[in-house]
């Protein structure tokens, strides 16, 4: 097994537990190789890693755990990186789903405008990272899990030649949603797509050996009418059953705009108040294992579950112990998805192995679905574009490119507002219209 040391940006959040306990499950593949776990808050950051030292000691196996606020320090000699932080906190993310709300238009955390400020404010903090990076770790490897995963991504391909990754599980659990959702076991699935993160599409898609868009379409005659399909099961059903084709859970908030809109609008909390209500619970639940002599993290009392992360461990295992396994990836396009531009970053699929990751020539994306993919790839390049080196003038530009947004004087007016808010995580650049 190879020996490697990784840096975990993002070790102290509330996530950090959970993808300790992914790298202890895969610990004999990782066998006498260091993760540091780097960030900001001393105290988080002193109990994710006592309690991986736990862990990590229960298991009996071989994985040196350190921790440090010294960035810096703890990327000295990494051959890998794994980022997954959150600029500003929920408290950030709270701000990118209430404000647009005020505009009339859909808050989320990845999607519309919320998705862009995130990114600009992951992209701000990301460069002192690559700065870093380049001058003591100019051969590592990032896997990226911070969001918008896919305009992170794009803003270091465009300007960089670090070698990066982005991953999410989004391909492999959108189409699970649907099959439980109907009844259907998700085992029975085999499901490949392609696209952009949180906006692709399925251009493989069977289960059991049956083609599962007929299948789906059976199922939509008998029960397009049925309450007891989950609301979200049922919007993706009625897109893939409608378009031919599974599509990314994200796309719910494109072609259920305003019903959405209207049910975020009603809602009291949003989604980050609603986590910011369990942070102390997780942070309790973590300090209750510490003082356990072997610690079992509860999936209810743990933000994001036991293995947090776990398709970028995967991803390492396959890089560095040579797996050659195909896995779903986030990488510059070049010519994998028919149809997008080579420079695009797409969502598709890889093979991971010690030469690297290397996209499959895949499908173009299904047609009825192509046109909001070519229109979310032409925001993601100029939000990329915004969130580098851009002036508030181009941040405008991105917005009123997103589908969510379209209006020239929303656009103008949201921007101000967002900009505004989260002028701490921003550069002086992207401040003034």
């Amino acid at each position: 097994m190879a020996r490697i040391k990784i840096a975990y940006i993002g070790g102290g959040s509330t996530r950090g537990a959970g993808t300790m306990s992914s790298f202890v499950a895969q610990g004999e593949n990782f066998a006498g190789s260091e993760i540091v776990l780097v960030d900001l808050n001393q105290e988080r950051l002193d109990l994710v890693r006592a309690l991986a030292e736990k862990m990590v000691a229960a298991a009996g196996i071989d994985l040196k755990v350190t921790a440090t606020t010294d960035r810096r320090a703890g990327l000295a000699d990494c051959d890998a990186v794994l980022t997954s932080y959150r600029p500003g906190g929920f408290e950030a993310r709270g701000l990118d789903e209430r404000i647009p709300l005020a505009h009339g238009v859909i808050g989320q955390e990845t999607q519309g405008p919320g998705g862009f400020f995130m990114a600009l404010r992951s992209v701000h903090a990301l460069k002192p990272i690559l700065a870093d990076m380049q001058d003591v770790c100019p051969r590592a490897r990032i896997f990226n899990y911070t969001n918008p995963i896919n305009l992170v991504s794009q803003a270091v391909c465009d300007n960089t030649d670090a070698q990066i990754v982005s991953l999410c599980e989004g391909p492999i659990v959108y189409p699970r949603i649907i099959a439980r959702g109907v009844g259907l076991d998700p085992k029975g699935l085999d499901v490949q797509s392609v696209g952009l993160n949180h906006g692709s599409w399925s251009v493989k898609h069977s289960y059991r050996g049956r083609d599962l868009i007929a299948l789906l379409r059976e199922i939509w005659a008998e029960r397009h009418d049925d309450p007891g399909i989950d609301t979200t099961a049922k919007r993706l059903l009625h897109i893939a059953v409608t378009q031919g084709s599974v599509p990314s859970a994200y796309f719910q908030y494109y072609y259920f705009e305003r019903e959405i809109l209207e049910e975020l609008k009603a809602k009291p909390t949003t989604r980050s108040e609603d986590i910011l209500a369990e942070v102390p619970g997780y942070w309790a639940h973590y300090r209750e294992q510490l003082e356990s002599g072997a610690p079992r993290l509860d999936p209810r009392r743990s933000r994001g579950g036991i293995h947090e992360l776990e398709l970028a461990i995967d991803c390492m295992d396959a890089v560095y112990n040579d797996r050659n396994e195909m896995l779903p990836v986030n990488v510059r396009n070049d010519g994998s998805v028919a149809g997008l531009p080579d420079e695009l970053v797409v969502e598709t699929l890889g093979t991971c192995n010690a030469r690297g990751i290397a996209a499959l020539k895949m499908p173009a994306v299904p047609q009825g679905g192509r046109g909001l993919v070519e229109a979310l790839g032409e925001y993601q390049m100029l939000a990329a574009k915004a969130a580098w080196n851009g002036t508030a003038q181009d941040g405008v530009r991105a917005l009123v490119a997103n589908p969510l947004v379209r209006s020239l004087d929303i656009a103008e007016r949201l921007y101000g507002a967002m900009a505004k808010a989260h002028s701490a995580y921003l550069p002086e650049r992207l401040l003034a219209n």
